[in-house]
């Protein structure tokens, strides 16, 4: 990963991420990344409600709720270069229809998902059809809530786990077998008009059940933190993925 060079190639362009608190993971994973690489360069970063930005001169980048069936900031995510999308944690579901809206505490993951993405999709293909703007989907990030999917020993949550999973197997689960959810975005992505890079990072998360906050991250979470990552950490993977996927 050169970071200097990543923000050469993207000297007058525009990045964004749009997604759920782990784009937001990401972002900053990126932001680090690129301040690690030019640290004497001034920079600026502001939030303004659920958009945070991250600027270099001459260069910017940018409850949960799954809405089913609208896209209601799109207009937002117009004019950017370079777009990475993501959802899969949420907690609640909102669908519409003729009768009007109905919030879901939850129903089936997989169909709700598969509801959001075509909806994502037809946006994309609607809205970003210009062959400039480059469009890519994070792919699911898994979480380690259940100890009982791998072996770690004394372990419920992520808490107390120091090791990766080696290899590709172990003796509860085979790692390497894919995520029901990036079954659901391959099949999405491959139906739209709109070439979407996929950013596979599930089957490398999926291994690295020690690289969560778990109660220890800002804030001291109550009940373990197994979803989001630990900074540095996993999601610099995922911006070199991204990185290599843009430029090389």
């Amino acid at each position: 990963f050169d970071g200097g060079d990543f923000l050469r190639r993207l000297k007058g362009k525009r990045l964004l991420f749009v997604g759920d608190s782990i784009s937001l993971n990401q972002w900053q994973s990126l932001a680090c990344l690129f301040h690690t690489s030019v640290p004497h360069t001034k920079y600026k970063l502001s939030r303004s409600g659920s958009f945070s930005e991250f600027t270099f001169p001459k260069n910017k980048k940018a409850g949960r709720v799954l809405v089913l069936n609208s896209v209601s900031q799109g207009s937002s995510w117009k004019g950017f270069d370079i777009l990475i999308f993501n959802t899969w944690h949420w907690c609640f579901i909102l669908e519409g229809n003729n009768h009007g809206n109905k919030m879901y505490k939850d129903m089936d993951r997989l169909v709700a998902y598969e509801k959001g993405l075509k909806t994502w999709a037809r946006w994309v293909d609607l809205h970003l059809n210009s062959p400039k703007t480059k469009v890519f989907f994070q792919g699911v990030s898994p979480d380690h809530m259940n100890a009982l999917n791998w072996t770690a020993p004394n372990a419920r949550t992520c808490i107390g786990v120091t090791k990766p999973l080696l290899g590709t197997t172990n003796s509860r689960v085979r790692v390497e077998q894919q995520h029901p959810a990036e079954r659901i975005v391959e099949k999405v992505v491959k139906e739209m008009k709109k070439p979407v890079k996929l950013l596979r990072v599930t089957p490398l998360s999926l291994l690295r059940r020690d690289a969560h906050p778990g109660v220890y991250g800002i804030g001291r979470h109550r009940l373990p933190d197994c979803s989001h990552w630990c900074l540095p950490g996993v999601p610099d993977t995922w911006n070199h993925l991204l990185y290599a996927s843009l430029f090389f």
